[in-house]
């Protein structure tokens, strides 16, 4: 089962049901990556290119 066919499983129960149909898929990607990247931005702002330097760290230091 793919996205649009739970999308359209869950709008049919909704309309039964009587209750608000959900969000269409992808309606809210970019909302949801903007807020995404916004929470991680922090934590890379704190150590930036942490990652970097241990590698290069590494490979000039065991030779």
């Amino acid at each position: 089962m793919n996205a649009m066919h739970q999308y359209m499983l869950d709008s049919y129960r909704a309309s039964r049901h009587g209750t608000k149909a959900p969000p269409q898929p992808g309606l809210h990607d970019w909302q949801a990556m903007r807020e995404l990247t916004t929470h991680a931005a922090p934590r890379r702002a704190r150590h930036p290119g942490g990652r970097v330097r241990a590698v290069l760290s590494r490979l000039l230091h065991s030779g």
